[in-house]
Order: C-alpha cells, then sequence, then structure tokens
C-alpha cells in the first residue's frame, strides 16, 4: 500500500508529562492509532534505540498508509526525530501533518492550516529548522489560555477533571478530522476541523 506522509504527535516524553496540556498531540496519536486498529491495520516500526515511538497505519478503504510518530527528543527538539524519519522515507515537509497544542485557541476548538508562523511554539520552531521549511500542515488542539497564568507552568499542567468530557470529544473530533485528511485530503478535514466547536467553546 501506498505511503502517503507522516503524521506527528508532539508532546514530552515520561510520565510526569502524561495527560499535560502540551502533550495534546502525544493524546491524539493515541487515539489514532486506537481508530487503526478498528477498520485498518498498524505495524510498530521502531527499536529500544530510537528516541521516537514510529508505527505505521493505515484508516480503512482510500487511507493508503501513514508514519504515525511521537518524538522522545521533548517539545524543543521535536524536528530532530521528525527530520531523521522523514529523510530515511523520502518524505519532505509537504508530506508532514503536525498535531500540536494551542493556547490561541480554547478547549474544544481546533484549527487545520498549512505553513505559518510557529507563534513561539518550540516544537514547531524546531521542526521548521530541521526541515527548512514551514511547508507543513498543523492541526492546531486548543488548550485555552487563561488569564493571569504562567504560560509555561500553564502547558505543562495537567487536564482537569472538569475538562475530561470536552477533553475526549476534541480527541474524537480531532481523530476524525484527522482519518478525513486521509482519506479525503487537506480541504475536506479543513472544513470539518476548523468547524468544530463544543457548545461551551467560544466560537
Amino acid at each position: 500500500m501506498e505511503l502517503r506522509g507522516l503524521i506527528a504527535g508532539l508532546g514530552n516524553p515520561g510520565q510526569e508529562y502524561e495527560r499535560t496540556r502540551h502533550n495534546f498531540g502525544f493524546l491524539l496519536i493515541e487515539a489514532l492509532l486506537a481508530e487503526a486498529k478498528k477498520g485498518g491495520q498498524v505495524r510498530p516500526l521502531s527499536g529500544k534505540k530510537d528516541n521516537f515511538a514510529l508505527w505505521r497505519a493505515s484508516f480503512g478503504k482510500n487511507s493508503g498508509e501513514w508514519l504515525l510518530i511521537t518524538p522522545f527528543t521533548f517539545m524543543n527538539r521535536s524536528g530532530d526525530a521528525i527530520q531523521r524519519v522523514a529523510a530515511y522515507y523520502r518524505l519532505e515537509a509537504r508530506d508532514l501533518l503536525v498535531l500540536h497544542d494551542e493556547l490561541d485557541l480554547p478547549l474544544g476548538r481546533m484549527k487545520l492550516k498549512r505553513g505559518g508562523g510557529n507563534a513561539g511554539h518550540n516544537g514547531l520552531k524546531s521542526i521548521q529548522q530541521m526541515l527548512g521549511s514551514a511547508d507543513f500542515c498543523r492541526l492546531r488542539l486548543g488548550i485555552g489560555k487563561p488569564q493571569g497564568y504562567d504560560s509555561a507552568a500553564y502547558v505543562l499542567s495537567r487536564f482537569s477533571a472538569d475538562e475530561d468530557k470536552a477533553l475526549s470529544e476534541t480527541l474524537a473530533a480531532a481523530t476524525r478530522g484527522v482519518t478525513l485528511f486521509c482519506r479525503e485530503g487537506e480541504t475536506a478535514a479543513q472544513r470539518f476541523c476548523n468547524a468544530f466547536s463544543l457548545p461551551s467553546s467560544p466560537s
């Protein structure tokens, strides 16, 4: 089956970072792997010495196969692992979809876009530097930015119990958005993702 591209979920490795806001990308990769096991297939590719976890997966009819990666290089060096895998499989920046947390969107909103700046996100900055291009798609997963919070501390805090329902619903919608991306392409996925909003989220 044809390899279509690389989907990278951003986050930090280690138990102390599990379910933190900065690990939204990791959480979505977990959801995508669960979805792929339902109607497609998943094959682990990485070894114990790799600084990433890597899978080759499909999402049923017309999806083709995709590489899914979670870098273990910490957020500010995400590009190291992604560039290594992209080079090995001869993929370019345009073949990449990055899943990451976004302070400028509330929890319950997401936006899919291609290119643009990094808005101070260290993971995106690292990827742009290592690939030498910003011409990749990114799914921005809202985490909000409460007034009075230190941003660095906030992104490393865990989702609260009160946010669990919104998190689960957003992950389910984001999973649908990414599988749309794989099956029908960027435009269809963008239409769905950018229109999604939980009732409690500002439009």
